[in-house]
């Protein structure tokens, strides 16, 4: 049986959204791919840190360069028991991707877990997967998940 986790990508993930439960995964005998549109196994995105400093919102600062180490145009979800979404920038713009929203819908008709942290969830909204299912997210994506 595959042990093979994937994670969907892009500039500007929360770092420590990607980082942490990707080493994680990997230090509890998962093999883990992360991909990302229009990259290759090789490519970097960045990463982003988004604190609370007493603003309406929050503030980003430059994370770490992430290297990515499956390509996106290679991904066969048959491959895999699970996906990562993470959150920060990323699933507002990866989202767009058609190929994204396809993956993702594989994972939820295969019945496979699905972690969506944060922002991750918008993925799985685009995706039209989260009726029936109970869901959480950042308060500000809220809105989205309840449509």
């Amino acid at each position: 049986m595959s042990k093979k986790i994937l994670f969907l990508v892009g500039d500007y993930v929360e770092d420590y959204e990607v980082m942490v439960p990707f080493q994680a995964l990997a230090m509890v005998g998962y093999t883990v791919e992360a991909v990302c549109p229009d990259k290759q196994a090789g490519d970097s995105i960045r990463t982003a840190i988004h604190d609370f400093e007493g603003d309406q919102t929050y503030s980003e600062k430059p994370g770490h360069n992430f290297q990515l180490n499956a390509d996106f145009d290679a991904v066969n979800t048959d491959d895999y028991v699970g996906l990562v979404v993470p959150g920060g920038r990323a699933p507002e713009y990866i989202r767009l991707n058609e190929r994204v929203l396809e993956i993702t819908r594989e994972f939820a008709q295969a019945n496979k877990p699905i972690a969506a942290v944060c922002h991750g969830a918008q993925v799985l909204t685009a995706a039209g997967i989260v009726d029936g299912r109970k869901v959480s997210a950042y308060p500000a994506c809220a809105p989205e998940v309840r449509l």
